[in-house]
């Protein structure tokens, strides 16, 4: 009989203490079980340009978009090794243990010259940044069994999206869930879209 239980550990991902308070709550959910799937998808925007940007507008949102998804990660790691270790299953899956990362195609190196919206310069360097941190953990938790994906949901419609984005926070879901269902090895590393469509680092 399989079982699975959907948990949201709010975090503040720039504060560890706040991590290991939801490391916690997790894990006493889990019963001694281990954690098949992480989503790092805490994020902040910004529509800086040259003109407007400064470090500290830089500085937060490297320390959110990329140091938090990676500090989450760590302090949750422990619960992702126990599910891989006990699956009942080989390879690369969701259903063992996995980690995505919520990406952007604005954090595109390949696709940059033609994203049209403003150079966003924090955003659009701590998303280059994640990506990177993705490909690492994928490379470095393989062995683990343990896959590492990241994935851009889509323009949408939220807080950071606005009500111009053309997608509703419904289809993106939707998408994200059916690629979910979809990795494997051979997308561990990758960088897709909600649709499953791969995307230029």
């Amino acid at each position: 009989r399989y079982s699975s239980v959907l948990l949201f550990a709010p975090a503040d991902t720039v504060d560890l203490p706040s991590i290991r308070r939801a490391v916690q709550v997790v894990e006493s959910c889990l019963e001694g079980q281990g954690l098949n799937l992480l989503i790092n998808n805490a994020g902040i925007g910004s529509h800086a340009t040259l003109q407007s940007v400064d470090s500290q507008e830089m500085l937060a949102a490297f320390a959110t978009n990329v140091v938090g998804p990676l500090q989450v990660t760590k302090e949750f790691l422990p619960l992702l090794e126990k599910a891989a270790k006990g699956a009942q299953k080989t390879g690369l899956s969701c259903s063992r243990a996995a980690i995505v990362n919520v990406s952007s195609k604005v954090g595109s190196i390949g696709l940059c010259l033609g994203v049209l919206e403003a150079p966003m310069y924090p955003y659009r360097a701590s998303k280059a940044a994640q990506n990177m941190v993705t490909r690492c953990l994928a490379a470095e938790l393989r062995d683990k069994g343990i896959l590492c994906t990241a994935i851009h949901p889509g323009w949408v419609k939220t807080d950071m999206g606005t009500e111009q984005a053309p997608m509703t926070v419904e289809r993106s879901v939707q998408g994200i869930l059916a690629v979910l269902g979809s990795l494997s090895q051979e997308t561990s590393g990758a960088f897709l879209d909600w649709e499953g469509n791969s995307l230029p680092w």
